[in-house]
């Protein structure tokens, strides 16, 4: 097949794809907007002046015009760094340097000299510290951080936390590991300025993924993987504009990384293993031995053009092979006075003695295990029993304590692939993919 033949197949794959993941549509706030002023030297407003800007890793140039106020606005730009042109006749041209971010209204606002179209002034400055174009309280999590920050499961939703007035829900049911509660899957559960965990939105690529109960979104093991594939991703606490919407809470607003004119990728192993951990307290106290734990985190990632300036192709992978042992310090079996015929009557305290067990219950009882001998603590009673005649101990003599050492294993495969096209100066769409297979958590 020739090249044009494969860049035509690869551009109709990405219509197409584009196309069926599009409906319906709805508002995508994933991009950056900005906007601001041309004006003179005195202040005054500069009617139709061009305003493009170019992204500097992709070469994608977005221009527009200002309108008779000077006024101009470029919505829905990816984040990262770009290269600000202003022109207008009987200026010279203005160009200036700045950095986007994920879902950041940014003003920028230029002020051109009188001179000849064809000189160039440079201007610079530093990004204002205080956002004058809304009240949103918001907070940045950098592609930097996302990939370098070392993160336990390689969680990326879990970053979140490092803005103020975010911090993890724990409650009684322990909603925020593997196994849920309270109705919730098993994503990591995140409060927001006081706010419930179904209130928060998660968006991916302006897509809202909460989970089926509206809580934080996770893999089978907890986890938002895809970490590599994840360019940035904003925290919005409070005051942010209605566009967001389906919320009360926060915001956790994510965009995945694309494609650029350069070839980029990253390949990643991370291993955890008992061999490097300590026996825990409670295993100590119940005679358990170290937990199990072998856990592997692997995948690459890789970007790179497929027409330049135009057609842009990112993919990512990460697997997951897990291990773990999981500790059973309350595990309960048949005490072995029961066994040998021994039975208290918790409600008189007596012990009522049989003579010989049958046969066939003693093929079930041997299916217990015998209780673990200096075991911690004990079986509690009953309520309403612990004050039973000839039982001071609030312990219940026919059940004896059976610590134990469960077996987790998990497998997780991870994709993420996202395709980027740029059809003209104002048009532009681009795809993302994302699938999850997994095999059954078994626990042993």
């Amino acid at each position: 097949m020739s090249a044009k033949a494969t860049k035509a197949v690869w551009l109709v794959w990405v219509i197409c794809l584009s196309l069926s993941l599009s409906f319906p549509l709805r508002a995508q706030v994933a991009g950056a907007t900005l906007s601001g002023t041309i004006t003179d030297s005195q202040g005054g407003a500069v009617p139709n002046a061009k305003v493009s800007v170019k992204n500097v890793a992709t070469g994608i140039t977005v221009e527009t015009t200002a309108n008779a106020t000077g006024a101009y606005t470029l919505p829905n730009l990816n984040p990262g760094d770009y290269e600000a042109s202003i022109s207008a006749d009987g200026f010279s041209t203005a160009v200036s340097k700045l950095t986007l971010t994920v879902g950041a209204k940014q003003e920028m606002n230029i002020a051109l000299t009188v001179g000849q179209v064809v000189q160039t002034v440079e201007v610079t400055g530093a990004a204002p510290q205080v956002e004058l174009q809304s009240s949103t309280i918001s907070g940045n999590v950098s592609a930097t951080t996302v990939r370098e920050l070392p993160l336990n499961g390689r969680d990326w939703a879990s970053l979140a936390q490092l803005e103020p007035s975010v911090v993890e829900a724990r409650t009684h049911l322990d909603v925020t590991h593997v196994g849920g509660g309270g109705g919730r899957g098993f994503g990591d559960q995140l409060s927001v300025s006081g706010n419930r965990p179904t209130q928060n939105s998660y968006r991916l690529d302006g897509v809202l993924v909460n989970d089926y109960s509206n809580a934080g979104p996770g893999s089978v093991l907890g986890a938002n993987l895809g970490v590599d594939a994840i360019q940035e991703f904003s925290v919005l606490t409070s005051n942010y504009s209605a566009e967001y919407g389906f919320t009360s809470g926060g915001v956790i607003n994510a965009i995945t990384r694309s494609g650029t004119n350069t070839f980029h990728g990253t390949a990643f192993d991370f291993i955890r293993n008992d061999k490097f951990d300590a026996a825990n307290f409670f295993n100590n106290a119940n005679s358990l031995g170290k937990n199990e734990l072998r856990q592997n985190q692997f995948g690459a990632a890789a970007g790179w053009k497929i027409l330049a300036d135009k057609l842009f192709l990112f993919g990512d992978y990460e697997g997951v092979r897990k291990v773990a042992g999981l500790p059973v310090t309350s595990g309960q079996t048949i005490s072995d006075a029961v066994r040998a015929g021994n039975v208290v009557n918790l409600a008189t305290g007596a012990t009522v003695h049989v003579a010989s067990i049958d046969s066939n219950i003693q093929k079930f009882l041997a299916l217990y295990p015998h209780p673990v001998a200096g075991a911690a603590g004990c079986v509690a009673l009953g309520a309403g029993l612990l004050s039973a005649p000839g039982v001071s101990t609030g312990c219940n003599p026919n059940i004896g304590k059976f610590p134990f050492t469960g077996t987790q294993r998990a497998t997780e495969d991870f994709l993420t692939a996202r395709a980027d096209y740029k059809i003209s100066s104002k048009d532009s769409i681009f795809a993302t993919y994302l699938r999850e297979l997994h095999q059954p958590v078994d626990f042993q």
